[in-house]
């Protein structure tokens, strides 16, 4: 107390017992509140220490806990967490559904949610229907499953609650959609660039030197060398675990080289990527043609008009100028990149920036696939938030017959779960508070350092407040 150590003795009657059969010989007597038998802490200290365990784990615990005076090891710490018994899952009559990664793209687990309380019900391993099922077989009192669109769970919430009415989340049918958009824009991502005026202004003084073509970059070299190798081998019959093991790459990286038609496509994506010194590429083109070579300099000039990067990101960009010295091209704005223009799309018209909006508007005028494509998706976004599910099946009929092959394909997947989606986009439910809870799981694993046993996650999750 106040920093000093305090020892409290006190004396308790011992009993001896006289019958032989008794395992016990001698027993001693228990103060309530204070000791219990075969223990080395009160408890009182004992729920303060789960409480640290629940909320800490183990190696942050421990050093929470010999802060405030007290000795715990971290095994100790989670040995009192894995002995608190789960509380009592109770009537559920909304049920939320959602997996998380143990280790992403290996091994997956299922997080179950009451939707009334917020409140988490169960986590196991796996993400396999019949899991599910049987959990729901013990809950029949259950009218409402929210869930994503995996197939395993509508399957298993079907088997096992058939007297339910299944819910496919809202924020998963937008983020399907956005899926289908970017496809689509990145088919017409040759489109996106702004036409050349034709008379773009007096053009800058003549020279006799001749400007070299700026070499290939890196990147974009390797991608065409790992895009020719994945398909060679896969046209040989070999997997793509068996392709990332013999070219040393990732097996996502492995199955977007092989599903794309050509290297272009792999390559325009790494492109288009926006970068820090885009907005001044102009700029910079300019200043070089009058003369001015230095990165220094320039990377000082364009500081004063709100660049916000280092000096290293201006000398790449010039570095292609500088073997044949000449002129660099003539640069108008870079085209925007296909996630930029899906933003666009995707965004409410009343929530884009003057600027975008414009820009919507001609590339909308250029390209008649993609204003078709911007109406089918502002079709969605007001049948989804004014709940109209019952327009449901003719926006699908019109997105299948259009000729926008992501799209009709997104449409497609919505009828093979057209319940579950249409009552999505009509009852009030939504996955927001799984989502919620799950994002609390991850944190709760990280602070676990590798020892996130099953059992022991289960307990900090059911049980962390």
């Amino acid at each position: 107390m106040g920093g000093v150590g305090v020892v409290i003795e006190l004396w308790v009657r011992r009993f001896r017992c006289d019958n032989a059969g008794c395992p016990a010989v001698t027993f001693a007597e228990q103060i309530a509140g204070v000791t219990t038998p075969h223990s080395r802490y009160t408890p009182l200290l004992r729920g303060t220490l789960t409480q640290i365990g629940l909320a800490l784990a183990g190696r942050a615990g421990a050093r929470l806990a010999a802060s405030i005076g007290i000795t715990a090891g971290r095994d100790t710490l989670l040995r009192m967490v894995r002995s608190v018994p789960e509380p009592d899952v109770g009537e559920v009559e909304v049920l939320g559904v959602d997996d998380f990664a143990f280790r992403k793209g290996r091994h997956y687990g299922t997080l179950l949610i009451d939707m009334a309380t917020h409140r988490p019900l169960h986590l196991y391993d796996g993400r396999e229907g019949e899991d599910l099922a049987d959990w729901l077989r013990g809950h029949p009192e259950v009218k409402v499953i929210c869930r994503d669109r995996s197939s395993g769970y509508g399957e298993g919430a079907r088997v096992g609650a058939p007297q339910a009415r299944q819910v496919a989340d809202r924020y998963h049918l937008w983020a399907n959609l956005g899926q289908a958009v970017e496809k689509s824009v990145n088919a017409h991502r040759s489109g996106l660039a702004e036409p050349a005026p034709d008379d773009a202004g007096e053009p800058l003084e003549a020279e006799p030197a001749v400007v070299q073509s700026p070499k290939e970059l890196k990147i974009v070299t390797r991608l065409r060398d790992q895009h020719a190798a994945a398909h060679e081998l896969w046209e040989q019959g070999m997997s793509k675990a068996a392709i990332g093991r013999e070219l040393g790459l990732h097996q996502a990286t492995i199955r977007k080289l092989v599903n794309a038609r050509s290297a272009d496509d792999v390559v325009a994506k790494s492109l288009q990527r926006a970068h820090v010194v885009d907005p001044y590429v102009g700029y910079l083109h300019r200043r070089w043609n009058e003369g001015v070579e230095n990165a220094a300099q320039l990377h000082r000039e364009i500081q004063q008009l709100g660049y916000p990067g280092g000096e290293l990101a201006v000398q790449r960009h010039l570095r292609r100028y500088r073997s044949g010295r000449g002129h660099a091209p003539a640069s108008g704005p870079k085209p925007p990149s296909v996630r930029e223009a899906t933003s666009w799309i995707m965004t409410h018209p009343e929530h884009l920036r003057e600027a975008d909006a414009d820009k919507l508007h001609r590339l909308r005028e250029r390209d008649a696939e993609l204003d078709r494509l911007t109406g089918h998706v502002r079709k969605f976004a007001a049948m989804m938030t004014g709940r109209h599910g019952d327009r449901l099946e003719d926006w699908i009929s019109d997105a299948e017959q259009d000729t926008l092959a992501p799209l009709a394909s997104f449409a497609r997947n919505l009828r093979r779960d057209l319940d579950a989606v249409r009552n999505g986009l009509m009852l009030p439910y939504s996955s927001g508070a799984v989502e919620g809870n799950v994002n609390r799981l991850k944190m709760l694993k990280r602070q676990m350092f590798g020892r996130a046993s099953l059992d022991l996650l289960r307990k900090r999750v059911l049980l962390a407040r």
